[in-house]
């Protein structure tokens, strides 16, 4: 496998919160919603061409992300997604939703309003997320 490079709108939309050999995880500067990104670091762009390990290492890893919104975060659901239309790049959204958030019950993807996080949130979640790519 070639060197990895994240997709240029993805490092341009997001922050980096961990990083390991074979993942990164990604937070969307878009704080009215929880919005999570794990980067699979690979060349392939469909979970189905992955083999059976990494997909089952990406399956705990959103297992654990999805878990640490619904305990961080009063969410009502959880929308978890692998669009990748626009950035080919294979990522996967792990998205809490709040009927009251200004998206509800439509995506998230492409809408206004928008509101930057603070770099002390940002700081706040690497340290609380720190090291759980390490599976």
């Amino acid at each position: 496998m070639s060197e990895f490079k994240l997709d240029q709108r993805l490092k341009n939309d997001c922050f980096i919160l961990d990083e390991s050999e074979h993942f990164m995880l990604l937070l969307l500067n878009n704080a009215l919603v929880p919005w999570f990104i794990l980067v699979p670091k690979t060349d392939k762009t469909e979970l189905y061409e992955l083999d059976e390990s990494l997909q089952k290492q990406i399956m705990s890893l959103i297992n654990q992300i999805s878990v640490f919104i619904k305990q961080e975060y009063p969410v009502d659901k959880l929308n978890i997604a692998t669009i990748g239309n626009i950035v080919e790049q294979l990522h996967i959204h792990i998205i809490g939703r709040f009927k009251a958030d200004p998206y509800w019950p439509g995506v998230v993807w492409g809408r206004e309003p928008k509101e930057s996080y603070a770099q002390k949130e940002v700081n706040k979640l690497k340290k609380q997320l720190k090291g759980i790519l390490e599976i």
